[in-house]
């Protein structure tokens, strides 16, 4: 991540607040649902390994009161999911309201998961800073809370894996916007919905999902103007408010809903900027996402 320039410099990692630890294949070993663990013994696991092959690694973890394994194996063969099923190309305009709406004039939209525990969150919140540092009543509290943001964060991960799955499976060629997120944070009025959507985190699932299905992901410049575009003839608007969720274009008098007009544009700046079966090339304000290939890994819950 932070080679990708997607993260901060990383720092070191605190005892108690982010414990996690990684054992190479000579340190333990897999039998079936059971890990052996040095110092801790025969430990059961969720569920058996699911890919055969040979095991790299594994890296075991805690999130709120929960341990987790993650196993690394090295596969005997590489194993990926179908592909698309058909070679259609879609565009994705992400928003706040909406999390995804597609060319197509479908919308997502998205699990907010923290709007909707935001309350018990807070109150969790208040809880823990009424109690006596130091004491048990306030480990007690940081657990509860800690379990509520384990789970706000669960929801919103699992919510975004079902529409990327879903996307990277009916289409090949998916063109999307490059957002300046960290420059949207500074909106005091809308930063904590654009960080419940995350955006970035979707952008980063569908980029890998698509090239497991031989799709790909075009990314298109941070200035390309798909909301001010209109896409049947190409009149560009000089301004568009931010609340202005429709508009008709002055050149061929078509109504244009916003998102899905920046949805259709962002498909035909994919398109045009795919290589074509003649073998040259489309111009277009695009780049292509590549994704470096990883290994497979399995992430297990443990219980001790």
């Amino acid at each position: 991540m932070f080679f990708a320039h997607r993260a901060a410099y990383p720092s070191y990692r605190c005892k108690g607040r982010d414990d996690r630890f990684t054992l190479s294949n000579d340190q333990f070993k897999v039998d079936g649902k059971h890990i052996h663990v040095p110092k801790l013994g025969r430990v059961r696991m969720r569920e058996s390994l699911r890919f055969p092959g040979h095991i790299v690694s594994a890296c075991i973890s805690r999130t709120a009161d929960h341990w987790y394994v993650s196993i690394t194996v090295d596969t005997l063969e590489e194993r990926f999911p179908l592909p698309s099923e058909n070679q259609g190309a879609v565009g994705i305009d992400l928003g706040v309201n909406n999390l995804a709406t597609l060319s197509t004039g479908e919308v997502f939209k998205g699990p907010k998961a923290l709007r909707q525990a935001l309350t018990r969150q807070r109150r969790l919140s208040r809880s823990l800073s009424r109690k006596q540092k130091g004491s048990r009543n306030r480990m007690k509290a940081r657990r509860k809370l800690a379990r509520q943001c384990a789970r706000t964060a669960n929801i919103r991960s699992n919510g975004l894996h079902e529409i990327t799955t879903n996307i990277a499976r009916r289409f090949r060629t998916i063109g999307i916007e490059d957002l300046h997120v960290k420059g949207m944070l500074k909106n005091r009025c809308l930063s904590r919905a654009i960080s419940d959507m995350s955006f970035g985190e979707f952008r980063r699932q569908l980029t890998y999902k698509a090239a497991w299905r031989g799709g790909q992901v075009v990314v298109a410049d941070r200035w390309y103007p798909s909301s001010k575009t209109c896409s049947g003839c190409g009149f560009k608007l000089d301004t568009l408010g931010l609340g202005q969720r429709q508009w008709s274009c002055e050149a061929c008098g078509a109504t244009h809903d916003r998102d899905i007009n920046a949805a259709i544009n962002l498909r035909n700046m994919a398109v045009s900027s795919t290589v074509s079966a003649c073998g040259g090339e489309g111009a277009g304000l695009a780049r292509e996402r590549r994704v470096k290939p990883a290994p497979v890994k399995q992430e297990l819950n443990g219980k001790a």
